[in-house]
């Protein structure tokens, strides 16, 4: 059992603008989060993940930085910071940096100076190409839509850019730019964070000669993927990265890597890369998609069947050889209890399933704020009430090509990233207790219902379920530690596993739909000396027969099993 604190941890995702305004502007900052320390301390979380805080002009949220060095006014001062960082350690926690090594913003110093001519000492900075037969160098698209490809007046060349035109791609080809990203990073280090969630990180490297993408037959994102995607060189640049500046502190990392099955997140995570500590899988995230990549937004069912797959392979492949980080919601992806629970009637135990869903599994919990309070989704009526560049740009697009607003709009319901952004719902009070002012993006309405304050005062609540499901893990290794193996695989409707440590067992079932299930536990356990740990309804032990136990809507258990 290799022990590492990043393993027993729980980290707590911060979504800085939407946290907790201290000053009125309607926007969260710094001081915000100082002053829920206490709160979040109380959930039992040991690690914050704080997304962007540096200087930015705001194009997608913070993700396009100006300034690494530096915060953002909006957020704060670096004084803020540091008693950010003061107040965690104090209490024993850590804080983990959200940081872009893909791409900076268009009003960055190195790419100010990169367009002021072909000959600027930084021009080689960033991917700029002559355009080809009067369009684009290549046909790649960008995540955000349109083309990778963005014409500059000034130097009739083209910059790449893989999300929006205002945030421009490092040129990783460059000594220079690794030598100087190295010392940024060192830097945050000296200041004491402890990790980096490094966003985008799989698309560092470019196939080389930037050729046209193939495969006509595939949605144009998708097909330009493979150029621009988890390419070999990328672990080369992260292994020097690993021992040249992240092996000198004992810190963690997670890194986004999309379009990965677990054998190929092995490359990154194995434990004898000396890459990233875990990534961030996607599989189970394109499971309502028709297609996965820009496909989200053509929103199918999702199948228990598939998620069960999906899963149980990242769980098997990567045990005894690398590590998870599990997720169901994070700033980019739709409230979890609203794609894969139940919002309306059964919010509250699908919201408590699909909590003892992350924290059973294999690898670090992530919770994304308000999920401990089973937020949801927002169903605003008008375009005009979203924020998020790339739903804004999908509603643009969809109206030119002759969609019906009524269908555009449900996509955006469903699959938006605004979602996960509407701000904190602290209390009934005006704005959910966010700010005293105008908020960035209007409260969810349903605040008066879901909020911190009424969470806290019901012993019954999701938050105190949080609590226990935390604790737990404190309290046992096999929680931590222990493989896991599916059970009853083909069943439709239960999603049942153990974990196993030496003598311990944990025993999971968990009823995904609001029917009422049977359960029928498998020849091979020993229920004899069953002891429940937790469940999201009353249990009457003394009643039931574990052996067939009929399970209430969106039911979750977990026993604790002898060996």
């Amino acid at each position: 059992m290799n022990r590492k604190w990043w393993k027993e941890s729980v980290v707590y995702q911060i979504y800085p603008i939407s946290f907790k305004d201290s000053n009125g502007d309607g926007i969260g900052d710094l001081r915000g989060i100082i002053s829920k320390l206490d709160y979040l301390q109380d959930l039992g979380v040991e690690v914050i993940w704080v997304c962007p805080i540096y200087k930015s002009p705001g194009h997608d949220n913070g993700y396009d930085i100006s300034d690494y060095c530096g915060i953002k006014s909006q957020f704060g001062t670096m004084e803020d910071f540091d008693e950010l960082l003061e107040g965690l350690h104090a209490r024993g926690m850590k804080l983990m940096m959200d940081l872009v090594l893909n791409h900076t913003s268009d009003e960055h110093p190195w790419f100010l100076e990169s367009r002021q001519s072909r000959d600027s000492s930084k021009r080689d900075y960033y991917i700029w190409r002559k355009g080809k037969n009067g369009g684009p160098p290549n046909n790649w698209e960008s995540y955000f839509s349109g083309s990778v490809w963005e014409y500059d007046e000034q130097t009739d060349e083209y910059y790449l850019h893989l999300y929006s035109k205002h945030q421009p791609d490092l040129n990783w080809e460059n000594q220079a730019v690794v030598d100087q990203l190295h010392d940024m990073v060192k830097w945050w280090l000296v200041k004491g964070v402890d990790g980096f969630r490094f966003d985008a990180i799989a698309h560092i490297v470019k196939a080389e000669g930037l050729p046209d993408a193939q495969n006509p037959h595939l949605t144009p994102t998708v097909r330009a993927y493979e150029m621009f995607s988890n390419l070999d060189h990328v672990h080369t640049l992260l292994q020097d990265l690993y021992d040249n500046v992240l092996n000198t502190h004992d810190i963690m990392t997670v890194g986004e890597t999309s379009g990965l099955g677990p054998e190929e997140a092995l490359c990154y995570v194995g434990d004898d890369r000396r890459e990233l500590h875990m990534t961030f899988q996607f599989e189970h995230m394109f499971l309502d998609a028709a297609s996965s990549g820009s496909g989200k937004w053509d929103i199918v069912p999702w199948k228990l069947q598939e998620l069960k797959e999906i899963m149980s392979n990242w769980q098997t492949v990567l045990h005894g050889r690398g590590w998870n980080a599990n997720y169901l919601c994070n700033h980019d992806q739709p409230r979890s209890v609203s794609r894969f629970g139940n919002d309306t009637r059964y919010r509250v135990p699908s919201a408590k399933m699909l909590a003892t869903f992350i924290h059973t599994l294999e690898g670090t919990p992530y919770i994304y704020q308000g999920e401990e309070i089973g937020m949801t989704n927002v169903a605003f009526p008008s375009i005009d009430d979203y924020r998020d560049v790339e739903t804004l740009n999908y509603y643009t697009e969809q109206i030119q090509s002759g969609v019906p607003e009524n269908k555009i709009m449900r996509s955006i319901h469903l699959k938006s990233r605004d979602n996960a952004r509407t701000p904190m719902q602290w209390d009934m009070s005006e704005q959910a207790g966010f700010t005293t002012g105008a908020p960035w993006i209007q409260v969810n309405s349903n605040y008066t219902e879901i909020n911190v304050a009424s969470a806290q005062q019901d012993p019954d609540s999701i938050y105190h379920y949080y609590r226990k499901l935390i604790q737990l893990r404190k309290q046992y290794d096999v929680f931590v530690y222990g493989e896991y193996k599916l059970i009853m695989p083909s069943h439709p409707e239960i999603y049942g596993y153990t974990r196993t440590l030496v003598d311990q067992q944990l025993l999971v079932m968990l009823n995904f739909f609001e029917r009422e299930p049977l359960f029928e536990l498998p020849e091979e356990l020993n229920a004899h000396q069953a002891k429940l740990l937790i469940s999201n309804y009353e249990v009457d032990e003394g009643k039931e027969n574990l052996h067939q136990l009929r399970l209430r809507p969106y039911e979750a258990r977990v026993y604790l099993l002898q060996q």
